[in-house]
Parts: C-alpha cells; structure tokens; sequence
C-alpha cells in the first residue's frame, strides 16, 4: 500500500520565450519522504522549485499539495508559504546586519503574519523556546547573538535552513544546500537534514553525489525538462541513461 502523497506535479511544461524549461514534468512525493534530485545544469531542477513555491507559473499542468489536495499552481508565493512549503534557495538569502537569533524570530512568524509584525510584536516565551530549539537543531546555539553577516558561508546556509525549518512547513524544499562547503561542512549538513527529514517531507537538489549517496532515499532524475528516471542511488548510478547523460562513464 503505498502512502499518502504530499506532492504531485502533474505535466507541467514552463515556456520561457519558446524555450521549453520543462517538459510535461510528472512526479509525486510521499509524507516523510528525504527525496533527492539530481541533474546536469539546466535540466530544469530550480525552474521545478520555482513552479512549486509560486515564483514561476506553469504554461500548462498543475501543482497539488497536501491531504486535502490543494491545487497551488496559480497561488501567490506568500500564500503557499502559509499552505506548509518551504524553500532554501540556492545562495543564502539572509539578514546580515541582523543576528543569528533575530533572522530567525524574523522567520517565525512569517508564515502567518509577516515581518512587520514581527519587528513590532514582543516575542513571547513560547516564542523564544521555539526559536532555541531551532537554533539546536541547526547547531548554532553558541551563535545566536552573533551578527549573520559575520558568518562563514556554511553556518550562513544552516542559518537559512533554520529560517525554513522555523516556518514549520510540511514540505521542505533545499536547493544546493552543500553548494561551496568544505567536506567536513558537508557531512555535517547531511547529519542536519536527515535530522530535519524526521519531522518534515524534504527535497533536496545537490551536484554532489557523495552527499546525495549519504541522504537519498529515493533519486530522481531531470534531464532536458523530464524525468529521465527514479530509484534508489545506486539504480539512478547503474542507469544507462543516466551514465550517458549526466554521470558519464570512467576511462
């Protein structure tokens, strides 16, 4: 029996100018699933992100998302955010002449009310016990009073995860969350998102197939627009297709 699907992106082609970004792309996603996606660039892997969070509307198929199967393709990027998605993007995108404990009190309340109101509104308890354990989570405790800016590049990326994970989304969305980290940075972020898959369905899109190996559950594929195929690591390794086309042969 399989499980509830979370996701299900159902054809969906993106035309930009002609140029076909995506093709038709059909896939589904299950509750509590670490799924990861791989592909050369411009596979189309970040316009699929896109399509998911609202930044990109679709030119044909659609987008459904939840147990109530909520058709998301034509909502607004804020709304999906308060329907239980969300997104770390491929460069941080944080508050640096903040600290690491206001971007996240920042984030807190962005899914319901926005960051007016939380620069205006006094955090409460509850408020700040929330934000300490998300800051445990990310292992950035010792850094919670410390200006985000002055952050190397690998606790800038846990700190916009922690953002993401503040929200409480449903569905987690990670693009190239290792992207210009140190090994060592490396397998401690595969640590932190195979903690975070626990409570959270997670997508991660990456290049680095040692970290794909060590989190995936499940790989997909993209190739020009399209699924090229599905499976665990090393069926998507020994796949003709995928040898040929991304993963090329060894001489």
């Amino acid at each position: 029996m399989r499980k509830e699907t979370i996701l299900y992106v159902e054809g969906v082609t993106v035309s930009f100018d002609g140029f076909l970004a995506l093709k038709e792309l059909s896939f589904y996603m299950d509750y509590g699933e670490l799924r990861a996606m791989i592909g050369p660039n411009g596979a189309g892997k970040s316009t699929m992100l896109d399509v998911i969070c609202g930044k990109t509307r679709a030119t044909k198929g659609r987008v459904i998302f939840g147990k109530n199967d909520t058709n998301i393709t034509k909502m607004l990027e804020q709304d999906i955010v308060k329907a239980g998605i969300g997104r770390k993007f491929q460069n941080p995108s944080i508050f640096s002449n903040l600290t690491v404990f206001e971007n996240f009190e920042l984030s807190l309340r962005k899914k319901t009310k926005g960051v007016f109101y939380t620069l205006l509104t006094r955090k409460t308890a509850k408020d700040r016990e929330k934000i300490y354990s998300v800051l445990e989570t990310v292992g950035l405790v010792d850094k919670a009073d410390v200006m985000a800016g002055s952050l190397s590049h690998g606790e800038k990326q846990r700190v916009e995860i922690g953002m993401v994970v503040a929200q409480d989304p449903e569905l987690v969305l990670l693009d190239e969350p290792v992207a210009g980290m140190s090994v060592k940075e490396t397998e401690s972020t595969a640590e932190l998102i195979l903690s975070i898959s626990k409570n959270h369905t997670v997508l991660v899109i990456d290049h680095d197939m040692d970290f794909i190996k060590s989190i995936a559950q499940k790989v997909t594929v993209l190739h020009d627009g399209m699924v090229l195929c599905e499976g665990t690591m090393d069926e998507v390794q020994k796949d003709e297709r995928v040898i040929e086309k991304y993963l090329g042969r060894e001489k």
